[in-house]
């Protein structure tokens, strides 16, 4: 009975016909108003020439010289760290939490989790954290997310550009979060920040805000080369993969609010990316988060589907470890150890960090709130808590290195900024 009703799901090739019929009709409006937005900025191959020549670090660098840009310097600092090895290497990473024994243990490198932190808000603060990482001997990330306003970081200084070059140089990966996120007034009946509340029933990008986030990507990645942002809603993600399917190099990581809680849920975002995939089986969908409802159990099979449809070492789950402590989610929130148990068996997986430890959040004199997030710089800096919200962000990066101590103590394995702490992972990349 069960297998009868198994071919029951088969899709009828007359369906797949039907989608393929509407995509390429000449008269479907809304494809046609997505090519007019790729046609604006030169077509796929002028789009992605651009963004590759943006990308690049001496254009980047350069670039930051016309301006006289103050991050300029720091990134020197960074270069010169780097290249003196001034940063602790794997290696050494491990026999500092193991001692001897680091040396004969095997490491279960097929699994190696990313330690990912969020928000980056602005470009000072990697400098703290990579102070910090040399003074005490810990690691920097391997991914970070940016969910700063764009045309604010675009503005102040350079701030955009220093940290595409700063992600070059640390070897790290990172996401930025475009304006059409649905808290710039998209809906007309929430307000500001307040929007937020709004994500989980689909209302960031109403109307014909897909389109905008189309634009508005087009432009940074032809401008500043950024190639990952963050979506937030099913049409922005299906723009996705279409702009992917065009030949534009994109990628996109969906955020938590798309609310992403349950297999079968992954599966419907799984048979899109699938749906949409190039030939060579890649797809702009290059990770997601969990809800944070989510188990171990729906974790892992997730796991089966996304390696079932062949996703494996294309899509990343991204896993909230830690939280800010006001504005998302109940306190005490730590998912540490349900991540020793996954990483030995679930591969390429990141540990997400967006707040401090739940033992050391209270005792702060300010908590990380979620909300900061869309507080203006300026007014930030009017405030007086511009070094509060610095300490929210190296507690996060406290709260990633137990992350990576735990990981180590399990004989389990991470990924950091590769071009600081190890060379298997860029070994990995190119083979």
């Amino acid at each position: 009975m069960t297998s009868h009703l198994r071919d029951r799901l088969l899709i009828p090739t007359d369906n797949l016909a039907a989608i393929n019929d509407l995509l390429v009709n000449p008269d479907t409006t809304i494809i046609n108003e997505l090519l007019a937005v790729v046609e604006k900025y030169g077509g796929p191959e002028e789009i992605n020439r651009k963004a590759e020549a943006a990308r690049a670090l001496p254009n980047l660098l350069r670039r930051l010289d016309e301006i006289n840009s103050p991050y300029r310097a720091d990134l020197d600092w960074l270069i010169e760290q780097r290249d003196k090895g001034a940063f602790i290497s794997e290696a050494e990473y491990r026999r500092k939490v193991l001692g001897p024994k680091a040396d004969t243990l095997k490491f279960a490198d097929d699994f190696a989790v990313t330690l990912e932190i969020s928000a980056l808000q602005y470009f000072p603060w990697l400098i703290a954290e990579a102070k910090q990482a040399i003074a005490h001997q810990e690691l920097m990330p391997g991914r970070y997310i940016r969910v700063r306003k764009m045309k604010e970081s675009e503005a102040d200084d350079g701030d955009m550009l220093a940290i595409a070059a700063a992600m070059q140089i640390v070897g790290a990966s990172y996401v930025e979060t475009l304006d059409t996120k649905g808290t710039d007034g998209s809906n007309i009946h929430l307000n500001g920040p307040a929007t937020i509340t709004g994500y989980f029933t689909g209302v960031g990008s109403p109307n014909d805000y897909p389109l905008k986030w189309a634009d508005e990507f087009l432009y940074y990645y032809t401008t500043y080369g950024t190639r990952q942002v963050l979506n937030t809603n099913p049409g922005t993600v299906l723009v996705g993969y279409l702009l992917h399917k065009l030949g534009i190099d994109n990628e996109f990581k969906i955020s938590v609010f798309m609310g992403n809680d349950n297999p079968f849920a992954v599966l419907w975002t799984l048979i899109g990316a699938k749906m949409f995939s190039r030939p060579d089986g890649t797809s702009p969908l290059i990770g997601f988060n969990f809800s944070n409802s989510v188990n171990r159990q729906t974790i892992e099979l997730c796991a089966e589907v996304r390696r079932e449809l062949d996703f494996e070492s294309v899509v990343r789950f991204e896993h909230h470890i830690t939280e800010t402590w006001k504005s998302i989610v109940r306190q005490p929130y730590n998912r540490r150890e349900e991540l020793l148990e996954l990483a030995g068996h679930v591969p390429n997986i990141s540990a997400k960090h967006e707040g401090g430890d739940p033992d050391i959040e209270p005792a702060l004199e300010h908590p990380s709130d979620i909300l900061d997030y869309f507080r203006a710089k300026d007014e930030v800096i009017e405030s007086g808590e511009m070094p509060l919200l610095e300490r929210n962000y190296l507690e996060k990066h406290n709260a990633l290195n137990r992350t990576a101590r735990a990981l180590t103590e399990h004989g389990l394995s991470f990924i950091a900024a590769r071009n600081l702490h190890h060379h298997w992972v860029a070994e990995m990349e190119q083979a």
